[in-house]
């Protein structure tokens, strides 16, 4: 027995080991080059003092930029939360046709890539758009709009998924003792929404600081923003110095924001959903609700109806010219990717940093997963080794994509430039930028099998393997077939760290999408409307596809009494492990059963 926990201490840090040597490649060392050389510790030729960090923030431009950031993801933040709570209450407190499908149809842009957000608004505000008239093209107004579009879904889900567990009981009881409907919410629903509240708020304020997509299709407002002006700085007036000082600048917004929900999201770990036999069908006190859903929908619906309307129209008629012209590098502009080749190139690119994320995040999920007994040997070590790589693997999160393909260019894309060209640069970043979404949604699961099952599985002879390929194995299929349709939705959108690394002959489809969008030409237009047409259905059948290639028993089987989470993740309610040890996959998949939302916050849009 002794022997046996040595060998698995050994491997355990053999296996964190490799992981750890990977993201600091991968990551940290892109990321830390480009803060020092921001700072003006590290320095090419060429580099002005006036373009660290310090003369940066001393130009009156600098603080422009960051106010116009700030400003357009505060008021985001506070559209989506009074679009999303009422949505919230409605879907997830009350049962009524349709129910499911509207908050499918609310819930869309969680996958959709930014490009095709940013193009299905311009094409619904353009002069010649739906909402023309009320000429918001161009304007902060509609880069708010789109990021309210992206983010209302996060509001309703954490938020919803918070609210379903509170117990009506608690409101009809406040209301038989004289408080009104405004009274009992603000008293007994309110402070238990507010950590759910706290954090789905902090998050929207950080996708929308890291909105680069969407800021760029529809074009920078004002000054623009930090993430637009790294790229300006960096392809426009090569000042590399001025774009690693801004990135820095963007790194402390983006991990304060981070930090403040991550410390707003305490109180915000249980997942007990209240069964649809304690739903209600809404009453005139829900009108308010409803009206709000109904808004939001429609926000939701508008962009995406008039992107595929106007896809298939060219010059004022029906066609399918925007399609047939894809295979086509676009009018006025010879050479060059065809739109049908970028998407090629996209397919693979996704399908590559899939297979990184998954060779990656698996063996970090399965390390960050085990809770050994505090008795047991090296247990201090053990803890202290997750703790770090959990927080290692979870800081991609709160690094703007532009950041990580701004340090790819100063470090990998120079001490490797063959490798640069081959186009691999461009799955690496994209798995790192996958990455933290993947351990997400694979480390709840895993923590949900109850511990004792693997050890009366070790006492009755199976080798470390064989409980691995038994008790977490089909646990971990369902994780991996979700964790790697986040991964390939986020690396086949990726927009923002592609636009830096991305060789000219293999451009991706988002990117080629926003250059069709800046080219003149009717045609252009119509073959980036068509192309984000493309990209979004593809998106959206991938992420259908990898929820369908799990198991059926672990799809379909549903338990009939769901145990509470701890705060940790885990089953509130542990099995004794004598009952469980003939069965030990179909309990381990049991114990899952109360986790059919895996993943509490939504992928960071790039």
């Amino acid at each position: 027995m002794a022997a046996r926990r040595t060998t698995q201490l050994a491997v355990f840090f053999v296996v964190a080991a490799i992981v750890a040597a990977v993201l600091i490649a991968l990551f940290y060392w892109p990321v830390t080059t480009m803060l020092l050389r921001g700072f003006g510790a590290v320095a090419d030729a060429g580099d002005d003092a006036a373009g660290t960090l310090f003369g940066v923030l001393g130009e009156a431009r600098t603080w422009r930029i960051i106010a116009t950031t700030c400003f357009m993801a505060v008021v985001a933040t506070v559209v989506s939360c009074a679009l999303g709570i009422p949505a919230a209450h409605l879907l997830y407190r009350r049962r009524f046709i349709g129910r499911n499908l509207l908050r499918g149809c609310i819930t869309v842009p969680f996958v959709l890539p930014t490009v095709v957000v940013g193009v299905a608004f311009r094409a619904l505000l353009t002069g010649n758009g739906p909402l023309g008239f009320l000429q918001l093209d161009n304007t902060t107004t509609a880069v708010i709009a789109a990021m309210v579009f992206f983010n209302v879904s996060v509001v309703v889900r954490q938020v919803g998924t918070m609210w379903a567990t509170i117990d009506p009981k608690l409101t009809e009881a406040a209301r038989t003792l004289g408080a009104g409907p405004i009274r009992a919410f603000r008293t007994v629903t309110l402070p238990q929404l507010a950590p759910a509240i706290a954090a789905s708020a902090g998050l929207v304020f950080l996708f929308c600081t890291t909105s680069f997509g969407i800021v760029q299709t529809l074009g920078a407002p004002g000054a623009g923003t930090i993430e637009t002006e790294i790229y300006t700085q960096t392809v426009v007036y090569g000042d590399l110095q001025a774009a690693a000082s801004l990135s820095c600048v963007q790194v402390v917004i983006v991990l304060l924001a981070m930090w403040v929900s991550s410390r707003l999201r305490t109180g915000n770990e249980t997942a007990l959903r209240m069964r649809d036999d304690q739903l209600r069908t809404p009453g005139r006190s829900d009108l308010f609700a409803g009206i709000v859903t109904a808004m939001a929908a429609a926000l939701v619906l508008a962009p995406l109806v008039t992107l595929l309307v106007r896809s298939l129209q060219s010059k004022g008629e029906w066609s399918l010219r925007n399609y047939e012209l894809l295979s086509t590098s676009g009018t006025g502009f010879g050479g060059g990717v065809t739109v049908t080749q970028a998407l090629q190139h996209s397919l693979a690119t996704a399908t590559d940093a899939t297979i990184i994320a998954l060779c990656l995040g698996i063996p970090l999920g399965v390390v960050l997963s085990r809770r050994p007994a505090p008795t047991a040997p090296g247990h201090r070590a053990v803890t202290v080794t997750q703790r770090i790589l959990d927080a290692a693997s979870t800081l991609p999160l709160g690094v703007s994509a532009v950041v990580v393909g701004f340090g790819f260019l100063i470090t990998w894309q120079v001490a490797a430039p063959n490798l640069a060209h081959s186009g691999a640069l461009v799955p690496l970043a994209q798995a790192v930028i996958a990455l933290p979404m993947m351990v997400r949604s694979i480390v709840p699961v895993l923590r949900a099998i109850d511990p004792r099952l693997r050890e009366a599985a070790a006492t009755l002879g199976a080798s470390p393997m064989r409980v691995l390929r038994t008790v977490d194995g089909p646990v971990l299929l369902r994780a991996v077939g979700l964790a790697a349709g986040f991964a390939f939705a986020i690396s086949l959108g990726e927009f923002g760290a592609t636009t830096f690394l991305a060789a000219p002959d293999r451009v991706t489809l988002p990117v080629l999408i926003a250059r069709l969008l800046g080219r003149p030409g009717g045609d252009n237009y119509g073959m980036a409307l068509a192309g984000a047409v493309i990209l979004a259905a593809i998106t959206t059948l991938a992420m259908v596809c990898f929820e369908q290639m799990r198991p059926r028993q672990l799809r379909h089987r549903a338990p009939a009494d769901p145990a509470p989470l701890t705060p940790s993740g885990t089953s509130a309610s542990g099995r004794a492990a004598k009952s469980a040890v003939p069965t030990t996959a179909e309990s381990a998949a049991t114990n899952t059963n109360a986790l059919n939302t895996t993943v509490k916050e939504p992928h960071a849009r790039q």
